[in-house]
């Protein structure tokens, strides 16, 4: 563990409680267009989306590189959303800290990179945020039992990280569908991928909430009604 670790986050900086089911479209950062964000975010914020989701790259432990701490903490004072950080990196310990401190009220981490990952959730809960664990598409979910009962959320991949725009992996809806019935009504359960309308009813009647959207929001001409569509078709496949 880091030994200058800030002090745990104490107020809330978004009023969004984690904790309340619901199916929900997260937006993701990474499709906006990066020379106006803080319009992108406000158009689907002020259009109902709560979830903003942070994909945060390395180059390590994924080959590209993304956005860091000084977006964030530059979002965070123009947004009130649930900011869920996404770390894709190879070390999330050391800075789970200051992304937190930056304003990010989630940190989800990789279960492929730590050999003690209920140490990094216990990390990430001392800060004073909610903790949440990501599997690749290969991953078993054996890779994260040990963490299943701690964890505020999990997050399956349906692409592999480090590259916006891939085709959605279908082999991955059983491991939906098992951590579903293995999670309590406390818990998330979130996927990234490919999330487009034509497998937005799959993944939801597949058990997954929180459904992050890329290309399918923010790659669109109007991406406040690309977003409402897919939160209205997952609802109707799940007879809402």
């Amino acid at each position: 563990m880091p030994s200058n670790r800030i002090e745990s986050k104490t107020s809330d900086t978004s009023s969004f409680n984690l904790k309340t089911p619901g199916v929900r479209i997260a937006p993701s950062l990474l499709a906006a267009d990066f020379s106006r964000l803080e319009e992108e975010v406000a158009r689907v914020e002020q259009a109902g989306a709560e979830v903003l989701h942070l994909d945060v790259m390395d180059g390590h432990f994924v080959p590209n590189i993304s956005f860091g701490i000084p977006v964030i903490a530059s979002l965070r004072k123009r947004s009130k959303m649930f900011f869920d950080a996404h770390l894709m990196i190879a070390d999330p310990m050391q800075y789970a800290g200051p992304f937190v401190k930056a304003g990010c009220d989630h940190i989800t981490f990789h279960c492929e990179v730590t050999e003690n990952a209920g140490a990094v959730v216990d990390h990430i809960h001392s800060l004073g945020v909610s903790a949440g664990i990501s599997l690749n598409p290969t991953t078993e979910i054996s890779k994260v039992k040990s963490v299943l009962d701690t964890v505020d959320l999990v997050l399956v991949m349906s692409v592999w990280p480090g590259f916006g725009g891939q085709k959605f992996i279908a082999d991955v809806l059983p491991k939906v569908e098992a951590l579903s019935a293995r999670l309590g009504a406390h818990q998330r359960l979130e996927i990234d991928g490919g999330v487009d309308p034509s497998i937005v009813g799959s993944v939801a009647r597949a058990g997954a909430e929180w459904l992050v959207a890329g290309s399918a929001v923010f790659g669109q001409a109007d991406p406040v009604e690309a977003m409402e569509k897919l939160r209205r078709m997952a609802l109707e496949s799940l007879g809402k």
